[in-house]
Order: structure tokens, then sequence, then C-alpha cells
């Protein structure tokens, strides 16, 4: 073999080895892309999930599109959830530290490099992971959520699935450590809370807005709303002339407004809107002024009824029954009366009063008064009537299911301590009863 055949070959040989090389490197720093690329849609989908506001799960609740519904099947078991990301990420990166670990010594030639070259590796691959990995994915789906969610909600799925041994014995591992570290304390319920608060040396003024912090979150809609017989609501057919006299009449600032029955609201009327259009004529065509109205149903806790009202800024909600139907109204200040107490504004006063105190042991109530404000009227607990009020949420549904008919005028019954009179009854309905306390009686029912 001459020298010029020989230089060829070697040429050759060199050659091979760096093209070899080329394609070593190319496919490893491509595999790593892809799982840097990885670590960020998972990171992104932990906060994505865990910070979808209420709106977004009512809107996947009630979607036909498969990965909305999908979010709404995993979001029901959190636990998992969080222990099959944490899984999935971290062997993520584990992958990753591996491959840039193993390019590094390929690179350097030696297994052993020098402490300079480990410590480049490391910034290098924590700064990667860090902001392409965490820091960049997650403030990108902190802000939208539910599309950066519905794009990896999937490949969650499909790695709850495949991990499933693996989180269901980290979850094992979490709750047996959670036992064991967890202190021993006594157990208080709200009445244990109600009791402590009574023997603090406080105003009554401000027992009963601790009290009413403590049970804030026991409360639902349904115990505080005003009933469709009492809400205040206009016909959208309504001339405009008229409708500014009603509401003069009524002195509400914000105004159901329906088609042909309540059942069938269309929107809120906000009486501001109406300002710039006083003079109008009796044609105007108030009605383009609605506001969305905000539905809820009975049994929606007042505490998270609050955020909603401060998320979606408004002021009031109308509770709809199983069938859609109007059941009543909700507002801000009910709610909030629950914590303060009664706030009264300049029209309270022309408006109906549910009750009269005749003395300390007797009361006249309006049947259509709630349960709710009967207890706290007279200072017992909101569950008293539980056993017996069946479906009720008013004093005259109360005694309606006691006396399992209607009653006859002058008619009384007795439940524990309190007897209850029919004083006014109108057509096929209680008006007003007389409620006495009797301090020292047993539970009877007469």
């Amino acid at each position: 073999m001459d020298s010029e055949t020989e230089s060829l070959f070697f040429i050759n040989i060199l050659l091979n080895l760096v093209s070899s090389n080329l394609i070593f490197y190319t496919a490893n720093f491509i595999i790593l892309a892809v799982l840097l690329l990885l670590s960020g849609l998972i990171s992104g989908s932990e906060i994505g999930l865990f910070s979808l506001s209420s709106e977004d799960l009512d809107r996947c609740q009630d979607s036909e599109n498969s990965s909305e519904q999908l979010i709404v099947q995993l979001l029901k078991k959190p636990q998992r959830l969080l222990a099959t990301i944490l899984i999935f990420n971290n062997l993520i990166n584990v992958a990753i530290i591996s491959i840039a670990t193993y390019l590094t010594w390929e690179l350097v030639g030696t297994r052993n490099p020098q402490g300079v070259v480990i410590l480049t590796l490391t910034v290098i691959v924590t700064v990667a992971i860090l902001f392409f990995g965490e820091l960049l994915p997650k403030v990108y789906a902190n802000q939208k959520s539910l599309f950066f969610v519905k794009r990896t909600v999937k490949l969650i799925n499909i790695a709850m699935k495949v991990f499933n041994p693996l989180s269901y014995v980290l979850m094992q591992m979490s709750n047996v450590v959670e036992k064991r570290i967890k202190k021993r304390g006594y157990p208080v319920d709200i009445k244990g809370l109600e009791g402590v608060i009574d023997r603090t040396d406080t105003t009554h003024k401000q027992r009963e807005i601790l009290k009413g912090i403590v049970n804030f979150g026991t409360i639902t809609a349904k115990q505080v709303m005003t009933s469709r017989l009492a809400v205040t609501a206009f016909d959208i057919n309504t001339d405009f002339s008229e409708l500014l006299e009603k509401i003069q009449e009524c002195g509400y600032s914000r105004i159901p407004i329906y088609s042909d029955t309540i059942d069938n609201i269309k929107g809120v009327l906000y009486v501001k809107d109406l300002l710039p259009f006083l003079n109008a004529n009796e044609s105007f065509k108030w009605s383009k002024l609605l506001r969305k109205t905000y539905f809820i149903p009975p049994n929606k806790k007042i505490d998270k009824l609050l955020r909603d009202f401060q998320e979606k800024r408004v002021h009031l909600a109308i509770v709809v029954d199983e069938y859609g139907g109007t059941a009543g109204l909700v507002t801000m200040e009910d709610v909030i009366e629950e914590i303060v107490g009664e706030v009264n504004d300049e029209f309270d006063g022309d408006r109906e009063k549910l009750y009269t105190k005749i003395d300390e042991n007797s009361y006249l109530f309006e049947s259509k008064i709630s349960l709710h404000d009967f207890c706290k009227i007279l200072g017992i607990n909101n569950n008293f009537f539980d056993e017996v009020k069946g479906e009720s949420e008013s004093l005259g549904g109360l005694l309606l299911e006691r006396f399992a008919r209607l009653p006859k005028l002058n008619e009384n019954i007795v439940y524990d301590k309190f007897e209850f009179t029919v004083v006014a009854m109108g057509v096929r309905k209680i008006k007003i009863v007389k409620v006495e306390i009797h301090e020292d009686n047993d539970d009877t029912d007469n």
C-alpha cells in the first residue's frame, strides 16, 4: 500500500468517526430537548390543574369536550394526581441529569472529570431545568390555566395509568407519616367553639360576630335567601314610565327581570344604568341594559358564594331549584349580615318587619321568616329544628310539617321549649305565629 492510499484510508476512518460522533451527540441533544419540554409541560400542568377557577371548573363540568371532561375526572382524585405529577416530573429530571452526565463523560474522555467540569455541568443543567422546566411553564400556566391544561391533560391521564402502582405506594407512605407526626388535640365542633365564645370577655355584638365567623362555612344559600314569594322582580314587558315608578317604590338598586313568570329570569337590572335615560319616553327599550344573571344551587355554601361575588364582581344571585325554577334570591348584603349582623340602609325602615318582640319570652313572627333568621333572633343553634323541619326552610313550613295539615286559627303546637300558636290565617296559608318560650319545658309535642 503506497503513501497516498494510506492517507486516504486514515482520512476515511477519521470522517467515519466524526460522522458517527456527530450523529451520537445530535441524537442525545434532541432527547435532552424533548425531556426538557416534557418537564416543562408536567410542571405547568401541576400549577394549571390546581389553580383553575370555580368558573373554569363549572365550564368543564358542563362541557362536552373530552379534554375538559377529563380535567374534572382527574381533579376528583387530587392526592393521586399530585403524586403522579411529582413522580413523572422527577423521573424526567433524573433522566435529563443522567444523559447530560454521560455526554460530559464522552466529551472529556474520562469518567473522573475535574471539578471545573462538574461545576459547569451542574450550573448548566440546573439553570436549564429551573428556567425551561419549572419557571417559564409555571408562569404561563398560571396565567392561562385552562388553555394550558387542556393540551396536557391527556398526557397526565396516561401517566396516572402508567405510574398508578408507584403513586399508590407514595400515597400510602405519606398517609403513614402524616398519622405519625399528627399532633394530638381535642376535637372541637362548632357548638364547642360557640360555648368558648360565650365565655370570652367581649361585648354581645363582638360575640355575635365571632359566632357568625365560626358558622359561616356551614350556612347554605337556601338558609339565607329571600324566598320567591318575597322577591321583588319586574316583567320585561313593563313600560319605562311604570318601571321607574316601581323602582322608586321598592327602593332596591338591583332588580331581577323576568319574562312571563319569575321562573324565567332574563337578567338583572342595575338602577344606576338607567340614570342616563331618565328623560327617555315610554317606548325606550330598557331591556337592553340587563346584565347577566348569576344562578346558584340552593345548597351552595355562602363562604364560597362570597368568594364568587368578589371574583365575578356581582352582588346578587338567583337560587334555582332542582327543576330550574326560581327558589329565591341571595344578595351580598345577606351574606355579610351572617357575620356582622343586620345591615340597615335608608329604605329598611319602610320595609316589612318580620317579627315583633312582645316581652322576653314572647314574639309575633311572620310565617314566611326563614328558620335560619328565626334561630338567629331567638339565639338558638341553626340546626335546632333539623330533625323535624323536613324540607321546610320557613317558620310556616315548619308548622305545616308538624301539624301535617293546614292548622286552624288559634291552634297551637309545642316542640321542645317553644309553643307555637297560629294567630292569623290567610287563604290556605299561615300568616302570623305567636311564639312563647317555656324555659322549664322538656321535649314535648302536642
